[in-house]
């Protein structure tokens, strides 16, 4: 991979695989370290990507399994973060903004799903693919994500 294209696609896919990181992480710290990671591995790749969907599918899978592995290290379970200041979303309905609450609240497995569904717009084939799950086992997620999102937001539409 040269140069050029790697300054394409990073320009492209960074928001993409930031908020897929963030998705799976749930921090900032840990998502901005996963992307790093995945866009040093992009840099390390020596093929070309035949078009830029295979590149961004490429991306999110690497992000995906990277924020597995941030998960699985040792030193991660003895971690306790000190409350960040991070910039909120600025939502112009009251609705909106529980809604993005309840998303984030969701355990991690529930939470990349609904993200990449809905918010990269991934088929659920495409998801599983991405994070090498049957679609069935993708399709049970999102169901379960939608009822704890259901149960949770009941007050904030009445």
């Amino acid at each position: 991979m040269d140069r050029k294209e790697y300054e394409q696609i990073t320009t492209v896919y960074l928001d993409s695989v930031y908020r897929v990181a963030l998705s799976g992480c749930g921090n900032k710290s840990d998502a901005e370290d996963v992307v790093q990671n995945t866009f040093i591995k992009l840099w390390e790749r020596e093929e070309s990507f035949g078009d830029m969907e295979h590149a961004r599918k490429w991306l999110i899978r690497v992000a995906v399994n990277e924020c597995h592995s941030l998960w699985r290290a040792p030193w991660k379970k003895k971690t306790v973060y000190l409350e960040e200041m991070t910039k909120e979303p600025i939502f112009s309905r009251r609705e909106r903004s529980d809604l993005y609450d309840a998303v984030m609240a969701l355990p991690v497995k529930y939470r990349q799903v609904v993200h990449l569904y809905y918010f990269e717009e991934y088929s659920v084939k495409e998801i599983a693919e991405i994070m090498k799950l049957s679609e069935t086992a993708v399709q049970t997620r999102l169901l379960r994500a939608r009822q704890k999102l259901k149960e949770t937001l009941k007050g904030a539409w009445k």
